[in-house]
């Protein structure tokens, strides 16, 4: 029977890497379903899922922990292969403004208020156009769940935008 796991990585980053672990992976009769990995700050970190038989990922586990020699930290659960979703909306959510600290701080507790549950979040700064200020953006993947009243939710996130400065943006999508 397989078994869906879970995994982070994270370590000095390298040439060689992705490979060290996706070859451990197949080694022990794997397959490689999805993935998020990305250079942050020196480091490579990296979110994945795998499918293994029952039997192997005991095995998979030890052969991951050997890579800790190598300076990486992996860690692995074990996921349910069945993910109930309870969103009667999803939605993405664009940040575009000024860099300064608290954006994500506030927008994720707007989101929290609401039971919204964020799916994926990515953020990056960069130089502005014009001005050369540090410009933040960001993308949510969020599910907004029945009970979660979404005019609400749209203007508190108004709110937070013209408190900081920011430009947000809020689209549904479609299940």
């Amino acid at each position: 029977m397989n078994i869906p796991l879970v995994m982070t990585v994270i370590g000095p980053d390298r040439p060689g890497l992705v490979d060290s672990v996706a070859s451990l992976v197949v080694e022990h009769g794997g397959n490689w379903l999805e993935s998020r990995m990305c250079h942050l700050g020196g480091q490579f970190a990296g979110l994945l899922r795998v499918e293994i038989d029952e039997s192997e990922g005991e095995k998979l586990r030890a052969a991951l922990a050997a890579l800790s020699g190598q300076q990486l930290e992996i860690i692995v659960h074990r996921s349910s292969s069945n993910s109930e979703s309870s969103c009667s909306e999803v939605a993405m959510v664009e940040i575009i403004g000024q860099d300064q600290p608290g954006i994500v701080k506030e927008i994720t507790n707007a989101f929290a208020s609401e039971g919204v549950n964020v799916e994926e979040l990515s953020s990056h700064c960069s130089s502005a156009p014009m001005s050369g200020e540090r410009l933040f953006e960001a993308k949510a993947k969020v599910c907004i769940p029945e009970s979660c009243d979404t005019d609400k939710l749209r203007e508190r996130l108004e709110s937070i935008a013209e408190d900081l400065q920011v430009d947000v943006s809020f689209e549904s999508l479609d299940l």
